[in-house]
């Protein structure tokens, strides 16, 4: 079979039927159009699939292939071609993260400190401040600001998100400045909550202006820095767990992974103290 645009369509409600959350439903509908962009008007085969599987070897990551992978693979199901499934990458697990891609407590600052307008400045600490996925973001509304806790309706669970006060005291005078009645606090003119792919403009926009990589200016670095500090400063996986909205502490252990250097300074103190005298 050929793959059209009405199994895109039918694909697109069958994610909001199982409800799925929105971003969930957009990452999907992107990998997958992803894919009819490669296979054009072939015949989608299991060839075809190994072949794409292959060129996005080529182009990502293997965390990313293998998310792209998950959305293909459940199109597949969805659309009865199971035989095309395919297989992940096998990933060995991490010990360590990469400093190239870790965002520092000091290069955070400087971005906040570059934002040209206010909006994006407290967009950067809301999310920072909080822990909060991006497309959260939403739920962070005038009156959960002033009741300091926001509650999250995702994937058929709820949770409760802490807003501390710190990051009260700077949204609540930007609210009355803005004279925001009601609903999320950081929206387009049209009212609806900024989505991902503003956020993620927004901030690749502050990267040069701040000296920090492009490559560490992305939403989900701010979550990362939050869960890195409230580690080092509490130590409680599970509370963090909690705090995260995750439901393995296998990954929370992905947020509080060191860097390399840190592996390595402490393999010099073991020697340190292994060291024939």
């Amino acid at each position: 079979m050929k793959l059209r645009e009405k199994d895109l369509k039918k694909f697109e409600s069958y994610l909001k039927y199982e409800e799925k959350s929105r971003a969930t439903c957009e990452k999907y509908m992107h990998d997958v159009r992803y894919f009819a962009r490669y296979v054009g008007n072939r015949e989608i085969t299991k060839g075809e699939a190994i072949s794409y599987k292959e060129d996005l070897k080529e182009r990502y990551a293997p965390s990313s292939v293998n998310s792209m992978l998950v959305a293909l693979n459940c199109f597949f199901k969805f659309i009865e071609k199971q035989d095309c499934c395919v297989k992940l990458i096998k990933l060995q697990r991490q010990i360590f993260c990469s400093e190239a891609k870790e965002l520092s407590i000091e290069e955070y600052k400087r971005l906040i400190r570059a934002a040209d307008d206010q909006e994006t400045a407290l967009m950067l600490q809301t999310i920072c401040g909080t822990g909060i996925r991006v497309s959260e973001l939403e739920y962070i509304s005038v009156e959960a600001v002033r009741k300091g806790r926001a509650t999250v309706n995702c994937k058929s669970k709820t949770r409760v998100i802490f807003i501390p006060i710190h990051v009260q005291e700077v949204l609540l005078p930007y609210i009355k400045k803005t004279g925001i009645k009601s609903g999320p606090v950081f929206a387009g003119k049209s009212g609806k909550p900024l989505d991902r792919s503003c956020v993620w403009r927004k901030m690749k926009n502050l990267s040069e202006k701040a000296a920090v990589d492009a490559e560490k200016v992305f939403p989900h670095n701010l979550r990362h820095l939050f869960a890195r500090t409230f580690y080092s400063m509490d130590g409680d996986i599970v509370r963090l767990a909690d705090i995260l909205g995750h439901s393995s502490i296998n990954t929370t252990r992905i947020y509080t992974m060191e860097t390399g250097r840190h592996h390595i300074d402490m393999l010099e103190k073991v020697q340190d103290v292994l060291a024939p005298q």
